[in-house]
């Protein structure tokens, strides 16, 4: 593992660069003391996402698809923890 002093790092970064993508691990030294470390970075790759990879995984109850009772409903739409901050219109500029 190279060590480099700052002066050096600046006028060789090309090359320094170079040599980190590579593989290789470089350290910048400030007054002789270690700073930090050149290493390269590699890019995560995406998992790929297949049609039907989570087949099974989710499900839903049978009686999603029908309506919801209206005493269900009200309990709803009368809950205060479900009621939208008031705050929220007066920070987008409404009144």
């Amino acid at each position: 593992m190279p060590l480099v002093n700052v002066h050096q790092a600046k006028t060789s970064l090309s090359r320094l660069l170079t040599r980190a993508e590579s593989g290789e691990e470089i350290v910048i030294a400030r007054n002789g003391k270690p700073s930090v470390r050149l290493v390269p970075v590699h890019a995560r790759r995406r998992a790929r996402v297949r049609f039907g990879d989570m087949k099974g995984e989710i499900w839903y109850s049978d009686g999603l698809h029908l309506p919801m009772p209206e005493t269900d409903a009200d309990d709803i739409l009368n809950d205060p923890h479900l009621q939208p901050d008031s705050r929220a219109s007066v920070r987008k500029g409404r009144k």
